[in-house]
Order: C-alpha cells, then structure tokens, then sequence
C-alpha cells in the first residue's frame, strides 16, 4: 500500500499553497496600486515591482509573511488587530530598509505622519495593518483559498506545481535583472546631470567602471533606456546630502512617467 508523500508545511499551511500566494498577492498588489494611482492622480501608471510583468512583490511578501503569522493571533479579532498591528509594521519597515539597501529605492516615506520611525513606518498605518490582517484572515484569504481549490479540482496538481515553478523562476530573473537596471539608471543619472545626491562619487564612479566596457554599457543604456526605467518605475527618487528627495520624473521631464492621463 503506497503512502501518500507529505508536502512540507509551515504554520499548516503547505510550500506550495504559500508560493502561489506570493504570486496570487503580487498580482493583486499590483491591481490595488494601479487603481490607487488612477483615483488619487487620474493617471494609468506602472505600479510593477520589479521590470517586468503585472506583480508588484511587495504585497506578495507582506502577504504570505502576514497570513502565516497571524495564524497565531487568530483567536479573535483583537489578537487579529494587534497580530495585524505588529507584523504589518515589522513588513513594512524591513522591505523599506531593504529596499533602499539593495536597490537605492526610497518607495514610501511616512517623515511627514505622525509617530513615524525613520520614515519607513508611521503609527496611521500601522493601524491600517491592524484592520487589514481582521479583513485579511477572515474574508479575503478564504476566498483566495476557495478559488484555488476550485482551480486544482480542474488542473492536475503536477501541472499547477509546473506553473508554479516557472512563474517563481520569471520573478527571480526579474528581481535580479530590476537591480541591475536600477544600478545603471541611477549611476547614469547622476553621472549625465551631475546631481548632488547622497553618495555622489560612488555613482559616478560605477558609471566610468561600466564606460571601460562600451558594447557592455551600449547593451544596458538600450535594453534599461531612460524611458523604459522612467515608465516603468514613475515615482523613483533620489536623496540629496541633505535629506530632500530628487523625483527621478523631474529630471526626465520630455518622457511621460505614465500611460494615460484622464486629467
């Protein structure tokens, strides 16, 4: 009699159905922020989180790191709001963190809220978390789990996990390739406009390293053109010496930084 093979699990919760979550959420993000941008701005505008395809990877982390945590705060939605409180914040201020350390990417900046720490997280959405992990873990993410049961009862689970597979795969080529871009187009920036910015000699000398190999650096200006990073990365910032932030937009003003504006 054959034994069925046990997936790995953390918090109940198997790899599998965790890694189709971060995809699932990424897509999700990325729905969220393009609608967010066309309510507070009327414009179409990339949300993505990294180069290509519609995910925005910031909501799949936060996700998968909020729904398998808070499967401890689950005993009510006090807990739920507190658990929600504190892991919420927790996300937000390592992604920040890490954000600005492996890509030189300030994506929020909260030094204008009230009880902010270092600008990464602030106490308003904080409290956000705190009503989103009740919502999250009560209502939403049943329903994610209903449609995914519904969508194995019609594909084989080895076809799934093929799917899987390779949409994790893109997103890791992506994510490294979104670094290497980033890199480029800031040290190009700095280095063609000169911009006084935080780290100034460390740019332009990654750029005259980059210019020894010209076929090399040719390929990259071509392939991570100004307007490819501006449409797809609309909000990038700089930060000057003395703390003012640079948009990345207005120094490119001649290449729209969306797709279509309904002002």
């Amino acid at each position: 009699m054959k034994t069925k093979k046990q997936s790995l699990k953390i918090a109940g919760i198997t790899i599998w159905r965790i890694l189709a979550y971060f995809i699932i959420y990424s897509i999700v993000g990325y729905i969220i922020e393009t609608t967010y941008g066309f309510l507070t701005k009327g414009v179409i505008e990339s949300r993505q989180g990294f180069l290509y395809g519609p995910f925005c990877s910031i909501y799949g982390i936060g996700a998968i790191i909020m729904i398998i945590s808070l499967q401890y705060f689950k005993k009510n939605n006090y807990t739920l709001f507190f658990g929600g409180f504190l892991v919420g914040s927790v996300v937000e201020y390592l992604i920040s963190f890490f954000g600005e350390l492996l890509f030189n990417v300030k994506w929020w900046d909260y030094s204008d809220r009230f009880l902010n720490l270092n600008g990464r997280i602030c106490f308003t959405f904080s409290l956000f978390w705190g009503l989103l992990a009740i919502y999250l873990i009560r209502h939403f993410n049943p329903l994610m789990d209903k449609l995914m049961n519904k969508i194995k009862e019609k594909i084989p689970t080895n076809v799934l996990k093929v799917i899987v597979i390779i949409a994790i795969m893109f997103l890791i080529i992506d994510f490294l390739l979104t670094g290497v871009a980033l890199k480029l187009f800031f040290a190009r920036t700095v280095y063609i406009y000169d911009l006084d910015v935080a780290n100034k000699d460390k740019y332009i000398s990654q750029y005259q390293e980059l210019m020894k190999n010209e076929k090399l650096l040719n390929f990259g200006n071509k392939i991570f053109s100004d307007e490819k990073m501006i449409k797809t990365f609309p909000n990038l910032k700089l930060e000057t010496e003395n703390g003012e932030m640079i948009f990345l937009n207005s120094i490119y003003k001649d290449i729209q930084p969306y797709y279509y504006n309904f002002n």
